[in-house]
């Protein structure tokens, strides 16, 4: 059995004893004062006051101690009181005000005869309900107070002593539960706080007062709904800062905090990594997203292909036979944010709008001629009359072709053309640029990889089956292949590479935003364009219908006077994102 502590405090005595209230009466009166507390015993009034059954009785027997009348009505009122006792005990495990009634009708029947069987039996019941009753305080105490007892001691030990000698205690079971509740509630503020860790603890705290209670499975997902929703909010906070480049760095930081309270794998954090990073590379566009900016003038620029961010070896490799000094040394080039690449080289169709629109004469139309390709002599010629509305060989040309005939200076004025009307920054590409998106993550002589003979449809390259209009062959050509043209071919006419670029592999060689150096030693490593003001020699890339093999190596680079124009050289522009 449960220890009690006795203090020095005697205000409980009180309840060990009962005097019993004094009766005025004489041998006048014996006869009333039986009826007096017969009613009384019948009406239940045992001991409260100077008018109920036992006072009056008792005071009958001081009267005359061998009233036989009164000594069967306190017997009759003892039993009575018993029952009372009883009945209140059975309410006393829940109901204070009962265990107090209890406790009085011990008093009494202890003064009327503790000796008894009966009344020893009722004051031991009196004695436990007591013990717990005070233990049941004490903890509720301690519940109020905040200790819960979750690393021991506190309410949870007493109810649970409670129950050890009573498993079915209402009170303990409802102190227990309440210990229980108290857990979760700090689960809950804790997860309110952002302190899902902490939680956690009280979670498990909490499962272990009431193993397999259904409560607990409920404070999960209430505490998993708090995560949640918190996640949700940070997420959406964070995807409002990411509209602006500014506010990438607030928006990490909203990640970290996602990332601190997410369970491992959380879907939603996942998410909100991805479109950081997105952004972070990508602003608003996502890798391989196709666009066209709308001109402001009316009608649509170019298509753009989003190229992802990354890195590469750019350049030949000390073991590539063909290649030049010029190509060397292999250096690794980082792009930290991606950039958007014309799908298409420039067509005389688009570059026909900037004219009409400006007014602007390219420098073939100024000077009146440009080099064209002469089917009657196989060879390249100077032709009057020829600028960028003309094809290889110097007849007009359709709006689906590349523009060829244009200088670098005019490939840029389409460029800051473009830029005007959309608002956004149109350029030439850089040399790095375009050989990352020539490569498109491969990493071979070759566009294709390091096979000698491009594959079926590689583009337009010069190939051994290739023939012109008046059945020419090519001197140097890759054996086994053929395009079916000779002379450039209508944009997009084979597959795109990788990265959804078209005309990468041959069709025509294309201007880029450097100036020539003879090596590229010293050559930015964030793949900017190598440019120095007033140079006069530019840089020419890419493979053109006319190319030789060694020419169509990915790592192929020229050098060109920036005012020349002729029919195997056009352009493509890219734009920041």
């Amino acid at each position: 059995m449960p220890t009690v502590t006795v203090s020095g405090d005697d205000s409980a005595s009180a309840s060990l004893s009962w005097q019993a209230p004094a009766v005025a009466l004489d041998a006048e009166g014996r006869a009333q004062a039986l009826r007096d507390a017969a009613t009384a015993l019948e009406q239940g009034r045992l001991y409260e006051d100077a008018q109920a059954a036992i006072p009056i009785y008792l005071a009958l027997q001081a009267l005359g101690p061998d009233d036989a009348a009164a000594r069967r009505g306190l017997e009759r009122a003892r039993q009575r009181l018993l029952e009372q006792g009883r009945q209140a005990l059975r309410k006393a495990d829940d109901d204070d005000a009962a265990m107090q009634r209890a406790a009085e009708i011990a008093a009494v029947a202890r003064t009327l005869d503790a000796g008894a069987g009966a009344v020893q039996a009722y004051l031991e019941r009196v004695d436990e309900a007591e013990q717990w009753a005070r233990l049941n305080q004490a903890s509720e105490r301690a519940l109020r107070a905040g200790q819960l007892g979750e690393s021991g001691g506190g309410a949870l030990a007493g109810f649970r002593e409670v129950l050890k000698w009573k498993p079915e205690h209402p009170r303990a079971l409802q102190g227990v539960a309440a210990v229980e509740s108290a857990l979760i509630r700090r689960a809950e503020d804790a997860a309110e706080a952002g302190d899902f860790a902490a939680a956690a603890d009280w979670l498990a705290h909490a499962a272990r007062v009431r193993e397999e209670a259904a409560t607990i499975d409920d404070a999960r997902a209430r505490v998993a709904a708090i995560r949640h929703a918190r996640i949700v909010r940070l997420r959406d906070e964070g995807l409002r800062d990411i509209a602006s480049p500014l506010g990438i760095k607030a928006a990490r930081g909203k990640l970290a905090e996602v990332l601190r309270i997410a369970e491992p794998g959380d879907p939603l954090a996942a998410d909100f990594r991805e479109r950081i990073d997105l952004a972070t590379y990508y602003g608003l566009f996502r890798p391989g997203q196709a666009f066209t900016d709308t001109l402001r003038n009316g009608g649509r620029a170019p298509e753009m292909v989003v190229v992802p961010h990354g890195g590469y070896r750019m350049g030949a490799e000390d073991d590539d036979r063909q290649a030049a000094d010029a190509e060397k040394p292999a250096h690794y080039i980082r792009f930290n944010r991606g950039f958007a690449m014309s799908r298409h080289p420039v067509t005389v169709g688009q570059f026909r709008r900037f004219v009409e629109a400006t007014g602007y004469r390219p420098r073939a139309t100024r000077r009146g001629h440009s080099v064209v390709y002469d089917e009657l002599s196989g060879n390249f010629v100077r032709r009057s009359g020829v600028d960028w509305r003309s094809d290889y060989s110097g007849k007009p040309a359709a709006d689906d072709m590349p523009v060829l005939h244009v200088s670098v200076h005019d490939a840029e004025a389409y460029a800051d053309w473009l830029a005007g009307q959309t608002g956004h920054g149109y350029r030439l590409p850089s040399e790095a640029e375009y050989e990352y998106a020539l490569r498109a993550g491969t990493r071979g002589r070759y566009p294709w990889g390091d096979a000698p003979v491009p594959p079926a449809r590689a583009g337009n390259l010069t190939g051994a089956g290739d023939r012109s209009p008046s059945g020419r062959r090519w001197n140097n050509a890759f054996p086994g292949y053929g395009d079916g043209h000779w002379g450039a071919a209508p944009v997009g006419s084979f597959q795109p590479n990788a990265w959804g670029l078209h005309d990468m592999t041959g069709n025509i060689s294309e201007w880029v935003g450097d100036c020539w150096h003879a090596s590229y030693r010293r050559a930015p490593a964030d793949g900017a364009a190598w440019f120095n003001p007033g140079c006069r020699v530019r840089v020419v890339r890419g493979a053109s219908w006319s190319s030789a093999p060694a020419q169509t190596r990915a790592a192929w680079r020229s050098s060109s006077d920036s005012d020349m124009t002729n029919g195997r050289v056009g352009f493509r522009v890219v734009r920041g994102i």
